[in-house]
């Protein structure tokens, strides 16, 4: 079987595993966040943090409740890494130094998983499972809670309430994440992923010398980074090693496993609007877009020039044999598409036109499908900048889904869009204009820029990947990505917040021969358009003074 059918066939066989996912995830998904009913462990988690789960929330409250409870997981986290020289567990590893201990307390609260640091050098058990995973699993529950509290704002009208933060973050973890992610760790420790509680100990002879590893609760670990579009490896080659990543079945698994819920959530947003056809559409427009992107990749990497390419068989640089490069592809696509940002081969050392595609990905706003939550409320974002060009088209209000589109919610969501390329271009601006930053780049010209530009574009997207050659572990990246990704994921979720309590305040329109049908594929190709307009019109300079310039001189 040659390489191209053979990623042929793992994509076919992944979209059929999605495809079989998608009705009873997304339904179930629907009645967790419908249900008026406590579980009795719920209970008790309401009762330990004095919360009362049936009080509806403004979007003010909501949002409150959402920098509440990340400032603490911010500070928790921090002081965890800076006495982790204290603590049981820390196979002996130092505290970690201060700018590092900040950039990843914001790393794993925002979701992002951004490490400028070795995974199994750094961080002891105690930091890697009360620390880290711990974050894996509420940072997704706030995005999927996000995400709810704009689809109410759809579903309601004349209310301002979304909801409550706390019983949708519990739900999240309870009923959600952690079932997935037990069923996920016992798949992947039955296929030969880590999972212990061992010390440093030495493996193996190499090269006239020994080599050190320590284990970990690494398939639980790997299980909600997935699942979460998290991201951190609890190993620095992340899931490209072999403890994390095992055999071909379980590289396919995680691509899996990062898909799933982002895609699903579709169908409970078209559940919970009363229109499955509504949530058929979006899905329609995050498939397109993922597939399209999966066949560009596959493309640059296998169609390429020289002979000890094509005797290879594909671009293999950086990218592990066990896989391949159409696994490979997949995967690199799949992850930047979301926000997760975990990596079984290294994008920079990609074609300069696939390590283009990446950047790309995440410079859509991670929107197919997306990271938990952050993806579905992303892309509906996005169809009401797609509704408003349609209204200014056919020169009648717009509307989205029973409500108008007035000057208040096509501000706010401009501010979405704008904020995340704001912060991606002005801070490589500064980092290549100053002295310092660009002594971090291990190559000059378009790949050193390319370095820097993906770093903000993961921070600010909330991704977590990286272009390996940058050395991002110094107290201006540290502070700058770390800058980038608190802003990156707080700032939009206040913009959806707000619109989701103004569309909660209005009254149903009603359907007339007019109204645009945004369940139907002329919708569907027009937010696509939309989509990928805005995006290349934001950062086409920026792509051509790095990733393009790179792909066309090779």
């Amino acid at each position: 079987m040659g390489p191209v059918l053979a990623g042929v066939l793992q994509l076919v066989a992944l979209i059929g595993a999605l495809a079989l996912a998608y009705i009873p995830l997304g339904t179930y998904m629907a009645r967790v966040y419908s249900s008026d009913k406590h579980l009795r462990v719920e209970k008790w988690i309401y009762k330990g943090i004095g919360a009362n789960p049936d009080t509806e929330m403004t979007w003010p409250a909501y949002l409150r409740g959402i920098l509440a409870f990340s400032a603490v997981g911010v500070v928790f986290l921090y002081l965890l890494q800076r006495l982790q020289g204290v603590l049981p567990g820390s196979l002996g590893f130092d505290s970690v130094n201060p700018a590092q201990s900040f950039n990843t307390a914001v790393s794993f609260v925002t979701n992002t998983n951004w490490q400028s640091y070795y995974g199994e050098q750094t961080m002891g058990h105690v930091v890697q499972t009360a620390g880290l995973a711990v974050q894996n699993f509420v940072s997704a529950a706030v995005g999927i809670a996000v995400a709810v509290a704009l689809v109410r704002g759809f579903a309601r009208s004349r209310t301002g309430e979304l909801g409550n933060f706390w019983a949708d973050l519990v739900r999240g973890v309870v009923r959600i994440l952690v079932p997935l992610s037990v069923v996920a760790a016992i798949v992947l420790v039955a296929c030969g992923a880590v999972q212990n509680f061992s010390g440093i100990h030495e493996v193996g002879q190499f090269m006239g010398g020994s080599q050190q590893w320590n284990g970990g609760a690494i398939a639980s670990q790997e299980a909600i980074k997935e699942i979460g579009t998290n991201g951190g490896g609890y190993l620095n080659a992340n899931s490209a090693h072999p403890f994390e990543n095992p055999t071909p079945f379980t590289n396919l698994f995680e691509i899996f496993l990062l898909l799933v819920i982002p895609f699903s959530l579709t169908r409970t947003f078209g559940v919970m609007v009363g229109s499955v056809k509504q949530g058929y559409a979006i899905l329609a427009t995050m498939f397109t877009i993922w597939l399209g992107f999966v066949a560009l990749m596959m493309w640059t990497e296998f169609a390429h020039h020289g002979p000890a390419l094509q005797a290879a068989g594909g671009a293999l640089e950086g990218k592990e044999v066990r896989f391949g490069v159409g696994s490979s592809s997949i995967f690199a696509v799949s992850t930047t598409l979301t926000s997760t940002g975990a990596v079984d081969s290294f994008h920079s050392s990609f074609t300069g036109l696939g390590g283009g595609i990446t950047m790309l990905s995440m410079m859509l706003g991670e929107i197919a499908p997306g990271g938990t939550g952050s993806g579905l409320y992303g892309m509906l974002v996005m169809a009401i900048i797609a509704v408003f060009i349609a209204g200014l088209m056919v020169g009648r209000t717009p509307e989205y889904l029973g409500k108008k589109i007035g000057t208040r919610e096509i501000k706010l969501a401009a501010c979405y869009i704008l904020i995340t390329p704001a912060l991606v271009l002005v801070l490589t601006a500064v980092s290549m204009a100053l002295s310092t930053p660009p002594n971090s780049m291990l190559n000059s010209g378009a790949h050193g820029f390319s370095e820097v530009l993906y770093a903000f574009t993961s921070a600010a997207n909330n991704n977590g990947s990286a272009f390996g050659g940058l050395n991002a572990n110094t107290d201006w990246y540290n502070t700058m990505t770390g800058l980038a990704m608190l802003l990156g994921r707080f700032l939009p979720m206040v913009f959806v917040l707000a619109l989701a309590g103004s569309l909660a305040e209005q009254k149903p329109v009603p359907v007339t021969a007019g109204t645009l049908r945004t369940e139907k594929p002329l919708f569907t190709g027009l937010l696509v358009g939309a989509i990928l307009i805005i995006t290349g019109l934001t950062y086409f300079p920026a792509l051509a003074l790095g990733p393009l310039a790179e792909g066309l001189a090779s």
